[in-house]
């Protein structure tokens, strides 16, 4: 808790001065938040404080308002823990940019830290120190663009601090940004940085694309994008030896000349992270071109639709239920890079089949050793640390004697890994070759690397303290520190006697019923809540708390003796210090391999993790057979596949579905059937078994072969976006229009529900046309799930459209109430009837409402009648009675009109004319034609005829 006077002398001393300091600072974004730091405290005011008692204390009653004269300012005070624990929520959750000020004078505040969501640097060491930042993306993208004729030209840059890498990438895209879309999700910046953008189409839709994928926007002068000094920053900041960009020690920079478009956004982000400013960053950059070619392409809508990520609502996590994401079902790995390497494959499926056979090949060694992977995952891989954690801290030389120590242990455990993989992997003949190649060896050539820092640890550590939990250096370094580990050892002995004495005296069993421990006290006596009754009235000893293990105590000899040996470690550390930074800087050149060591671990982690989701599954999953992009039919047949995450779930029952696309013949899948019937979940499996496949994961079927895809492109559901004025219409709009731009041949697209958010003729047309294009323009393989019966027409026009529905059935229990049982199989043939009004049935409308539903139906049934089919497969004729009846119900409308102009320019009265009206229309309907029953009676052409 802060000091109460501390604030309270700031208030009575500062009120005034601050209160006009704060009125004349400019005014900040919405996202940015302003904090005042005093200390003991700190202080945040106006918007900020509100949302500062809302957020720490749930409760605006901690809101205090300090005035002069007419001016009053809402005001929080936070305590450190406090402050530390919101702005970290602030920065890595809620995406917001944090600015804190340091008093310079009385009346006069100045920026003392800046931090954004890809720029934590500034805040590390105030913020991070017991939290693992690596478990987090901190990096940060720069983006410009141009236009080129009816394109867009595109350049990238991105920096990952924590990681020391920069990529570039320049590209041409559409007018919807739909390649850079897919860019910042596989990427995964926090923040992405802009020149300032001008009041243009192309401007609106770049903001728009980066606020949709849930990324932090910092626009930027354009000033910051210059390459002038391009050669001589990024020469200061790159590895000075061989790098992925060339292969010279001096590397010289004509990849950043041939590609200064996109390398000038790497200045504007050297200039935004003031990277020249941080000379421990000096020369560990590494700089290599993103290939977005390599990738499979998804959109922020394939993203959500296919649940591949834990759901956030205002950057917090609606649920951690494995279930309920692909990563959750995916995710059982045992170490942090593990996690880490799986979210960004997750995000970067390949479309390289040589690549993805490599991934299944290791995930089917490790499914055929069961004893193999059990050995890895239980015994090896859980005691192994985040090494990128620890290279991080060794490369800013911020490691200390038990960071050196816990990455001693680890190394240690690498030959013991080499030897589980070799002595398994015998028996797996055809993926032996593999396993020695993608993981024995690199760790056996990562483990000599470690040898002379092993040897170093061996000579200096001393082992015998750390078994007590403290480390220190050996004594025999130093004649010093051997005279002071000889008086400690004294202590300690005499230590011992005392304690020897204190338990005669409680007549309690030394080591059992009272023990000698260290704490936050020193070394103290403990005995258990049972034998605390020992103590009670013995003034020779003094209680120093009580807690659940149970009471700490001492007395006069052990304090003495306690100071004794405090002092001595003290004098102790002090004397080892310099051997220990002599050890630290040892070890900051063992980073990079560390970092190796990292990957390979990550890779063996999620490999393994693949094949433990494959076996622990319901059902098991299967190896894919894959085909390249683009080859023969695209043919996609799996054989009764199933959703992984809705498999998973507790008490589900999954129903598997056979699915077949092939280009040409069976490329565009039209689902009808009613609400909850299983289309949406049918049509989402199929593009996340894809996706599986993709990333090098066996996949939930009997059987697959799947053609590789270069995209997954989705319109599904009905979201829209108020905060930036974007109706649910218009979103699906948006989307759709990326997609027909960006789908090609070889993509899968998943549509759901296209076309509900306007009218139904408008809604129909547009749905109608927008597949008409997919299937005969783009020939990309397309999954439709619709209401729109009439849909189900266009498999008579188009050769690759074929009609599926999902089957339920209609029913009364035995009160004579309405029941509706869907059973979720995916039938070839459209759906024959609609279940609308008999769902409304089942949740208990009144019946009025139900019988008055059923008669504008039937009013309407005979005209709408849609293609079906029957028991046997066969498709009905019922379009073409719906076209006939149609062209005779306008050809009476037409002569009804006719007769109508002729009526009212005759001479009769009005009454007559009305007569002559209401008999005429009666003939009309006599012909019993449903089209001219619903034309007339929905227009009410009787009561309101005005011609």
């Amino acid at each position: 808790m802060a000091n109460l006077q501390a604030k309270r002398k700031w208030c009575i001393e500062n009120e005034g001065a601050f209160l006009q300091f704060y009125k004349s600072m400019a005014l900040k974004a919405e996202t940015t938040f302003q904090v005042f730091e005093h200390g003991e405290f700190y202080t945040t005011h106006g918007k900020n404080a509100v949302m500062a008692a809302d957020h720490v204390f749930k409760t605006q009653s901690v809101i205090k308002v300090i005035s002069n004269g007419e001016m009053k300012l809402p005001t929080v005070f936070l305590s450190n823990l406090n402050f530390e624990s919101m702005a970290r929520d602030l920065l890595l959750v809620r995406h917001y940019r944090l600015e804190i000020y340091k008093q310079k004078s009385k009346s006069v505040w100045t920026v003392s830290y800046k931090a954004s969501p890809g720029n934590l640097m500034e805040v590390e060491d105030l913020l991070f120190n017991n939290v693992d930042l690596m478990s987090t993306s901190s990096a940060v993208m720069a983006i410009r663009y141009r236009l080129e004729a009816s394109q867009v030209f595109v350049g990238v840059g991105f920096v990952d601090t924590n990681l020391c890498e920069m990529k570039y990438a320049e590209f041409s895209d559409n007018d919807h940004f739909a390649n850079l879309e897919s860019t910042i999700l596989q990427l995964g910046p926090k923040e992405c940085v802009v020149g300032k953008l001008e009041s243009t189409n192309e401007a609106k839709k770049l903001s728009e694309i980066i606020k949709r994928s849930g990324v932090l926007m910092t626009e930027r002068p354009k000033s910051e994008f210059s390459t002038k000094n391009l050669d001589q920053d990024l020469s200061r900041l790159l590895k000075k030896k061989k790098s992925k960009v060339s292969g010279d020690a001096d590397a010289n920079m004509n990849w950043a000349v041939d590609h200064q478009f996109s390398t000038s956004c790497l200045c504007a982000l050297v200039s935004y992270l003031e990277l020249l400013n941080k000379e421990e960053k000096f020369g560990e950059f590494v700089a290599e071109k993103y290939d977005l070619s390599q990738y499979m392409k998804l959109d922020s809508a394939a993203k959500l639709a296919l649940n591949l990520f834990p759901e956030k609502f205002a950057g917090t996590v609606l649920s951690n239920r494995p279930s309920d994401s692909l990563y959750g079902i995916l995710n059982h790995c045992q170490t942090p890079q593990g996690q880490r390497l799986l979210a960004r494959w997750i995000k970067q499926p390949l479309i390289d089949v040589n690549h993805l056979e490599e991934r299944l090949d290791a995930v089917q060694a490790f499914v055929e050793g069961a004893e193999l992977r059990q050995s890895l995952i239980s015994e090896h891989l859980k005691k192994l640390p985040d090494f990128d954690k620890f290279s991080k801290k060794f490369h800013r030389k911020k490691a200390n004697l038990q960071d050196c120590y816990r990455v001693y242990q680890s190394i240690k455990q690498l030959p013991f890994i080499c030897e589980t993989i070799e002595k398994y992997s015998e028996c797996l003949d055809s993926n032996q070759k593999l396993l020695k190649e993608v993981f024995t060896s690199p760790i056996h050539e990562l483990y000599n690397d470690f040898n002379k820092f092993m040897e170093m640890l061996d000579t200096t550590l001393d082992f015998d303290m750390i078994q007590k939990h403290e480390f220190m250096v050996k004594s025999d370094f130093d004649l010093e520190l051997q005279r002071l580990r000889t008086k400690m050892d004294d202590v300690e002995c005499q230590m011992d006697n005392t304690f020897q004495k204190a338990a005669s005296e409680l007549q309690l069993e030394a080591g059992k019923g009272i023990k000698l421990e260290t704490s936050p006290f020193g070394h103290v006596f403990r005995v258990t809540c049972k034998e605390e009754k020992a103590l009670r009235n013995n003034k020779k000893f003094t209680t120093l708390d009580t807690n659940k293990a149970g009471v700490r105590f001492t007395n006069t000899r052990l304090e003495k003796l306690n100071a004794e040996y405090q002092e001595c470690r003290e004098s102790y550390e002090n004397q080892q210090d310099a051997v220990v930074t002599e050890i630290v800087a040892i070890g900051s050149g063992y980073a990079e391999p560390l970092h190796s060591l990292s990957e390979v671990v990550a890779k063996l982690d999620v490999l393994l993790s693949f094949a433990q989701a494959a076996v622990n599954a319901p059902i098991s999953y299967v190896r894919p057979k894959l085909n390249a992009v683009g080859s023969g039919s695209n043919l996609i047949k799996l054989v009764q596949s199933r959703h992984p995450c809705v498999e998973a779930q507790d008490g589900v029952s999954f129903i598997p579905n056979n699915a077949k696309l092939e280009k040409d013949v069976h490329n565009f899948l039209i689902i009808t059937g009613p609400n909850m019937g299983g289309k949406s979940t049918y049509i989402r499996q199929i593009g996340v078994v894809i996706l599986m496949a993709q990333i090098g994961c066996f996949v939930p079927c009997e059987c697959a072969e799947i053609t590789l895809v270069d995209a997954i492109l989705a319109r599904v559901g009905a979201g829209d976006c108020q905060v930036q004025g974007v109706s649910t219409f218009m979103a699906e709009m948006l989307e759709t229009a990326a997609i027909l731009r960006s789908a090609t041949e070889n993509s899968l697209v998943i549509i759901d529900e296209l076309g509900r958010g306007t009218s139904t003729y408008d809604g129909f047309g547009l749905a109608w046309s927008i597949s008409h294009k997919i299937a005969v323009d783009t020939k990309a393989a397309c999954l439709f799930a619709t209401h729109f019966d009439e849909m189900t027409a266009l498999a008579d026009e188009v050769t690759s459209a074929v009609n599926y529905h999902v089957t339920a059935l209609t029913g009364t229990d035995g009160d004579g109430q309405s029941n509706l049982t869907m059973l979720y199989k995916v039938q070839p043939g459209s759906c024959d009837r609609s279940f609308g009004i008999h769902v409304a049935e089942c949740v208990g409308f009144p019946q009025r409402v139900i019988d008055a539903a059923k008669r504008k139906a039937d009013d309407l049934e005979d005209y709408y009648v849609t293609p079906s089919f029957d028991i046997d497969g066969q498709r009905e004729e019922k379009s073409k009675k719906k076209r006939k009846i149609k062209q005779e119900g306008e050809n009476v409308i037409k002569a009804f009109i006719d007769e109508v102009k002729i009526l009212m320019n005759s001479a009769k009265s009005e009454a007559e004319k009305k007569e002559t009206l209401k008999q005429m229309k009666e003939q009309v309907l006599a012909s019993g034609n449903p089209f001219v029953s619903g034309v007339l009676k929905r227009k009410n052409y009787a009561e309101n005829m005005d011609v």
